[in-house]
């Protein structure tokens, strides 16, 4: 009977009886193959579940979080035009009517009078002032744990003897025209982006409170604060990027696709300036972007003002940053090389990952040493103390590389 002959089945595929061979030593590379691939898919199945965020999360494709999107994008804009004049054309009317038509706020709410006053005595004469009215506006505002209506009353007085008239002005509000206080638009602020509680979410919640409050009246405080914030949001930015050392990594997000029912995938880019390790006297700032994808554009475009060291993963992205034309030295991470030993050390118990560790770790312990001591302490201790061990871990890797199957994960 002739020897059948050996087979290497497809990638994760099992092989009919019929197909497997004869030879014992063909049956044993084809078992040694599958038992190759069994551990490399147990290592991606074992790092695919410690990675996953949550279990099941809720169908997001629902149309209030779409509105919202839009709602706030409107407000933005609308809040970048408040600057000029209105000219009364038919932009401004349909304007005024996708505005909902405010309510009376509720009498049950406590009511906690701010009373702006003008000096009594006149500013042009010197003589006494007596009342003459005044004017009360009332603001929507939120303390921790309850509503309150701030009344500012900012009483007019006027001078009998030359007929002066007197009164404070109304403090600046986030949205001038609006209810809303600022501590009202912070916990709104805060409850959507830091609570990830949704708008029409937050509209049942204040419901329940006796307050009604739409969610695309919110959704237009939420634009106009995005507008207010720029100016920090720049100022924090020059900061970051205007130190010599730079940490950065990207994180996947889901973003809603309206009318294709399901989600696409965008990317948050953290930019981090942390002198703190090295006694360095800025202060930490952590600096975010947001694109569509992952393109080596992206953290191009972000770090144009950057010049220095950037501490960053293997991303092929990156690597069109580094260079005297730019001015960005590579910081590789070590972070990210022991993340994938720990996560086959993790899955298989592999001697060799586990090996690795305990190698990588000496390294740490050095730089806790290190951590806040000035650059020229850190880079004497690291000469004396680290550069042995990363030797010695090059070495070790050389030569453990040799032994390994070349498909493995682990190689």
């Amino acid at each position: 009977m002739p020897t059948k002959t050996a087979l290497r089945p497809a990638a994760g595929s099992v092989p009919e009886a019929d197909a497997l061979p004869d030879d014992v030593a063909a049956l044993r590379g084809l078992i040694v193959h599958q038992a190759l691939m069994i551990k490399k898919l147990k290592a991606q199945l074992a790092t695919l579940r410690r990675h996953r965020f949550g279990t099941k999360s809720e169908a997001l494709d629902q149309p209030e979080l779409a509105i919202e999107e839009m709602e706030e994008a409107q407000g933005a804009a609308e809040a970048a035009g408040d600057a000029g004049v209105s000219d009364g054309s038919e932009a401004d009317a349909a304007a005024t009517r996708r505005q909902p038509k405010r309510r009376p706020l509720p009498s049950h709410l406590p009511r906690e009078e701010i009373v702006h006053a003008p000096d009594s005595s006149c500013s042009n004469c010197g003589e006494p002032m007596r009342p003459l009215g005044q004017d009360v506006r009332e603001v929507l505002d939120y303390v921790p744990g309850r509503f309150v209506v701030h009344r500012h009353v900012r009483p007019k007085l006027s001078c009998r003897a030359c007929g002066t008239v007197a009164q404070e002005p109304m403090p600046s509000l986030p949205i001038e025209r609006g209810t809303p206080g600022p501590g009202l638009i912070a916990h709104v602020l805060v409850s959507k982006y830091a609570d990830h509680l949704p708008l029409y979410r937050q509209a049942q919640i204040y419901e329940r409170e006796g307050v009604s409050l739409d969610r695309s009246t919110m959704a237009d405080w939420v634009g106009r604060s995005a507008s207010l914030l720029h100016p920090l949001v720049d100022a924090i930015g020059r900061h970051a990027l205007g130190g010599a050392a730079l940490f950065n990594d990207d994180t996947p997000v889901p973003v809603l696709d309206p009318g294709r029912g399901r989600t696409k995938t965008g990317r948050l880019w953290a930019y981090i300036r942390d002198e703190r390790p090295w006694a360095g006297p800025a202060p930490p700032a952590a600096f975010y972007r947001y694109s569509p994808d992952r393109k080596g554009d992206r953290p191009a475009e972000h770090m144009k003002p950057f010049s220095g060291i950037l501490h960053a993963d293997g991303y092929a992205g990156y690597d069109r940053l580094y260079g005297e034309r730019t001015g960005i030295a590579e910081m590789a991470c070590m972070a990210h090389v022991r993340r994938k030993l720990f996560d086959i050390a993790q899955s298989t118990g592999s001697p060799v990952a586990k090996e690795a560790l305990e190698r990588i770790a000496q390294l740490y312990a050095v730089e806790k040493q290190a951590r806040g001591l000035p650059p020229h302490e850190r880079l004497a201790l690291r000469q004396r103390e680290a550069a042995p061990v990363m030797d010695d871990l090059r070495a070790w890797m050389d030569g453990t590389l040799a032994q390994l199957p070349g498909r493995s994960s682990l190689a």
